[in-house]
C-alpha cells in the first residue's frame, strides 16, 4: 500500500469518529444548557445534533487531519464553543454542573453505543465494507473516551473544572474559578512545553500524559467490559 493510500485509510476510519465526538459534545452542552433555561445557544441555532452546525473548520477538520498525517501520539480538536450564560440559568451553581457534565457524558455514551454495535458487526461477514465500519467503531470508542477523560481534568475552562466550581462553597468556586485565565497556557504547558525543555535536558516527562493516559485506559477498559469484550 503507497502512503498516500495508506493515508487515505487511516482518514476514513478516524474521521466521522473524531468529528462525531467533538460536535456532539458541543451540541450536549448546548442542549442541557437550554433546557435548564438559557437560550443563548438556541437563539445561534446551536441546539441541534446535527454536526455540521458545530464544526470549526480548523479545530475540528483540519487540526486532527494533520495530525493523523503526522502520525501524532495523540488527537487534539475543538468544536465551535457553545456559549453559555451561567447566570442565565435557573439554578446557576448547581445547573452548571450539569451543563458541564453534559459533554463528556454524551461522549461516554457514544463510545457505549460503539462497544455494543462492535457486538453486532462481529457477527457480520469480514468483508471490505464490515471491517471498515469495524474500524470506525473501535476507534469511536477510543476518540470518545479521550474526549471525555480530557474535558474532566479539574481545570478551568474544561468541563471537569466547571464541576470542581460547581462544587466548592461560593467563595472559594470564585476564586478556583479564576484559574480560568489561565488554563489554556497550563494545558499547553503540560502537554507541549514541559515536555519539550524536558527532552533538552534528556529526560521523558509528560505531565499531562502521565495523568490523562491512566484515567483513559480504566474508562476504556470500563467500556469494553461493559459492552461484553
Amino acid at each position: 500500500m503507497t502512503d498516500f493510500a495508506a493515508i487515505g485509510q487511516s482518514l476514513s476510519v478516524w474521521l466521522v469518529p473524531v468529528v462525531t465526538a467533538i460536535t456532539l459534545h458541543e451540541a450536549a452542552h448546548a442542549w442541557v444548557a437550554d433546557r435548564l433555561g438559557d437560550d443563548t445557544a438556541r437563539s445561534l441555532g446551536r441546539v441541534s445534533f446535527n454536526p455540521i452546525r458545530h464544526v470549526d473548520p480548523f479545530g475540528t477538520l483540519v487540526l486532527p487531519g494533520i495530525l493523523l498525517l503526522l502520525n501524532a501520539p495523540f488527537l487534539f480538536g475543538w468544536a465551535k464553543p457553545v456559549p453559555v450564560a451561567f447566570h442565565r440559568l435557573r439554578h446557576p451553581k448547581r445547573d452548571m454542573i450539569w451543563v458541564a457534565l453534559a459533554g463528556p457524558g454524551i461522549n461516554i455514551a457514544l463510545a457505549l453505543a460503539a462497544g455494543l454495535l462492535l457486538q453486532l458487526v462481529g457477527q457480520l461477514n469480514s468483508s471490505p465494507v464490515t471491517l471498515w465500519i469495524w474500524e470506525n467503531l473501535k476507534n469511536a470508542i477510543f476518540a470518545n473516551v479521550v474526549l471525555a477523560c480530557f474535558n474532566m481534568l479539574p481545570i478551568p475552562p474544561l468541563d471537569g473544572g466547571r464541576v470542581v466550581t460547581g462544587l466548592l462553597p461560593r467563595e472559594l468556586a470564585w476564586r478556583f474559578a479564576g484559574i480560568e485565565r489561565y488554563g489554556l497556557l497550563i494545558i499547553m504547558g503540560a502537554a507541549f512545553i514541559i515536555p519539550l525543555i524536558a527532552q533538552q535536558f534528556g529526560y521523558s516527562i509528560n505531565p499531562l500524559a502521565a495523568v490523562l493516559w491512566p484515567m483513559i485506559q480504566a474508562v476504556d477498559g470500563a467500556i469494553l467490559f461493559v459492552t461484553g469484550w
